[in-house]
């Protein structure tokens, strides 16, 4: 029974794993999310129907799924890590998936049993919801919070790296430039729904987009032009971890020292496992988490981190038992995606 992107997925459902060709599309999308299917499928080695179809099954399995969000600058990000009552585990994590301005949560092997990335408006907003709302939660002992200052590498950077070099210059040939067009000046609620519709699914048409944010279609294409020429709208092509073959989710607090954080941060991310790699204000000033094959796999990527931020310190470390929540989606215990939630800031 296929799983449709906005339904949740059967948790006693097994998936099978991903196959080669599933992953070098996922890797087309991941370099050119909006890319025709002409283009997707000359890089994949199929054609355009094909191409499209698959993805379609990927999608209605909740194998592999297309969004977008903001980047405003006008946003806040901040990590939250919870002491929890065990008793209170299950609920709080079930209340703390349907906060927009939770827009991703873990169970860890940590001491703080919930791991939270936040969105909010302001400095005053965040610590609002962190102390106002999520520390006045029944079962909440002990909250750990830190403050994002810059991102190094997150999500939408991080590639399978499944096509052929000569595959990826297909779209690095043909990727698409944002033209440079004349800002037109939207309220909130137009970019709002603009964001939402894209964030349910990424490769939405104009006319659809149009439909859904009740504008014309050539505002539309202005407008989403804008947005990627500044950097206010980032497309994340996403998959789920376990069947594709990454089931093992790893997350680091690392102190570095401050003249090197910059240097450090940027290193980390361009480890290929890495999925985020953020400077923080708080116990530790640098945030990864990276996607691996098995437990024993952690050893070797450490190395690897002590060699790209060489003098840092651990200070956590733990595995993601569970991710029941990735940026606004919802996923089962395999990963698979179920219903799409728009991230709002906290204000």
């Amino acid at each position: 029974m296929a799983v449709s992107p906005g339904s949740p997925p059967d948790p006693a459902r097994r998936e099978p794993g991903l196959t080669g060709s599933d992953l070098a599309l996922v890797e087309a999308l991941q370099r050119d999310p909006r890319a025709p299917w002409t283009r997707i499928a000359t890089a994949v080695g199929t054609d355009a129907t094909t191409a499209a179809r698959r993805w379609d099954r990927l999608q209605a399995a909740g194998l592999a799924w297309l969004t977008a969000y903001s980047t405003a600058p006008t946003t806040t990000v901040g990590y939250a890590d919870l002491v929890c009552r065990p008793d209170t585990l299950t609920a709080l994590t079930r209340e703390l998936c349907g906060w927009p301005a939770v827009f991703s949560v873990e169970r860890t092997t940590s001491r703080h049993q919930l791991f939270l990335s936040l969105a909010a408006r302001d400095l005053d907003a965040l610590d609002a919801l962190v102390t106002g709302r999520i520390g006045d939660l029944p079962g909440v002992r002990e909250v750990r919070f830190a403050v994002a200052t810059r991102v190094f590498r997150e999500g939408s950077g991080w590639l399978v790296n499944a096509l052929a070099p000569e595959q990826r210059a297909v779209l690095d040939e043909t990727a698409v430039q944002a033209r440079d067009v004349i800002p037109q000046l939207w309220n909130d609620r137009d970019l709002r729904a603009l964001v939402e519709s894209l964030g349910v699914d990424g490769r939405r048409s104009y006319a659809e987009l149009a439909r859904d944010c009740r504008m014309s279609e050539s505002a539309v294409r202005r407008t989403l032009a804008r947005m990627l020429r500044n950097h206010e709208l980032d497309f994340r092509c996403d998959l789920a971890h376990v069947p594709a073959g990454w089931p093992v989710i790893t997350g680091y607090r690392l102190d570095v020292t401050p003249p090197g954080l910059d240097a450090a941060g940027i290193a980390v991310g361009h480890l290929p496992e890495t999925r985020l790699s953020a400077a923080v204000v708080g116990e530790g000033n640098l945030v990864v988490s990276a996607w691996l094959r098995t437990p024993a796999d952690c050893t070797g990527y450490e190395t690897r981190l002590a060699a790209a931020a060489p003098g840092a310190r651990i200070v956590d470390r733990a595995i993601t038992l569970r991710m029941p929540k990735r940026m606004g989606r919802l996923l089962s215990p395999h990963g698979l995606a179920g219903a799409h939630q728009a991230i709002i800031p906290a204000r």
